[in-house]
């Protein structure tokens, strides 16, 4: 079975097995930072990318997983992948931790900093290739979608709300980092897609 696969299984039953099953292991797997940083409670980094706020949350994260992750399995193997999932988790969720280590109200959960890592290391390997948006009836280049993306998710973190954009950010960037320093020949795959090598 594939590892994509596998993580969303996981991901499925871990969310409604919280959400429905046990609520208080919901409370006790969200990532708070106050909690982290003065309980020690580090698994919370990995544990909040395993719950989510409710269903269509967990179908989005799940789905654009199935769709890059997939792919990119393929690409640069098992053990990557597997490496790049679960240190996208504890990166995305590095900026969150510093910014609301004083606020004991803050707290997040979701898979959305992992998946944006798979689907920027996608976009590494695959810069040209069209991603669809639902109603827009054409492709757009991946490296296209991604700039716009961060901009939109840089942008949309100065305003209040429930979506942890920096998670997203901080992931993507990651997705990147990711596949340079650990995937042998990433830059040189990149360039070559562009004619530039």
């Amino acid at each position: 079975m594939s590892v994509t696969l596998s993580l969303i299984a996981a991901n499925v039953l871990v969310t409604l097995v919280t959400l429905y099953a046990a609520p208080k292991l919901f409370e006790k797997f969200m990532m708070i930072p106050y909690r982290v940083i003065r309980e020690n409670s580090w698994y919370e980094l990995i544990s909040s990318g395993f719950v989510h706020a409710g269903l269509g949350h967990l179908f989005l994260n799940m789905f654009v997983l199935f769709f890059f992750g997939l792919v990119l399995e393929r690409s640069i193997g098992q053990e990557h992948f597997i490496g790049l999932y679960f240190t996208g988790l504890i990166v995305s969720s590095l900026p969150s931790l510093y910014k609301h280590k004083d606020n004991p109200e803050f707290a997040t959960v979701g898979a959305s900093g992992a998946v944006e890592s798979v689907l920027f290391g996608f976009i590494m390997l695959f810069p040209l290739d069209p991603i669809y948006i639902m109603f827009i009836p054409i492709g757009i280049p991946a490296i296209i979608f991604g700039i716009l993306f961060l901009v939109y998710s840089v942008y949309a973190s100065k305003k209040e709300g429930k979506i942890n954009h920096e998670a997203h950010i901080a992931g993507a960037i990651w997705g990147f980092l990711y596949l340079i320093i650990f995937v042998p020949n990433t830059i040189d795959h990149f360039l070559s897609v562009f004619g530039l090598i």
